[in-house]
């Protein structure tokens, strides 16, 4: 099985919190203006690659902390779900960034959206929305994004805040784009 990736970091520090191996998947759906990664917003570009061959990346590179980010992973869900369940048994920290909301993710239906969106420990939600950029927004372009705990919202069944980044969300944010076409 063969994923479409627009880039792979070994060791980033910019890519959430602490040191972390970064999947670029490539192609997005969203083309949202301002977009800080648009090359990898086009579905026919960067390079396939072997699924096995992208775990052994991250596994040479050891950090124990991967994030994804895109393009948009979820268009990809069923490559990413059996990356991030062999990472799983190897004790990893996974994040991921989607420009779809946590709610439009539980209501997808293709079965490998739930499976890959259970194997991550935090979900960044949302797209990025030019109108509500903000540099001082944690591991966030725009405020309408959240850092939501998977596991906790999983089993409550709607979106739980992660509880170390509650302080960054004083006020309820809002959803867009809960729609998958």
């Amino acid at each position: 099985m063969k994923i479409r990736l627009a880039s792979f970091i070994s060791d980033s520090i910019v890519d959430v919190e602490g040191i972390r191996s970064v999947v670029f998947t490539q192609g997005c759906p969203h083309n949202c203006p301002g977009c800080h990664n648009q090359r990898s917003i086009p579905f026919d570009g960067g390079e396939l690659i072997e699924v096995d061959e992208v775990i052994q990346q991250i596994l040479r590179a050891d950090l124990k902390r991967v994030t994804f980010s895109g393009g948009e992973p979820f268009v990809q869900a069923e490559q990413l779900y059996f990356i991030t369940k062999r990472l799983k048994e190897e004790g990893y920290n996974l994040w991921s960034y989607s420009g779809y909301t946590f709610e439009a993710l539980l209501r997808h239906r293709d079965p490998f959206v739930q499976k890959f969106l259970s194997q991550l420990d935090i979900l960044i939600d949302g797209r990025f929305l030019i109108k509500k950029k903000n540099l001082a927004a944690l591991f966030r372009g725009s405020t309408n994004q959240r850092i939501i705990d998977v596991q906790a919202s999983l089993q409550k069944g709607e979106a739980i805040i992660a509880e170390k980044y509650r302080d960054e969300f004083s006020e309820k944010t809002e959803r867009v784009n809960d729609i998958f076409i």
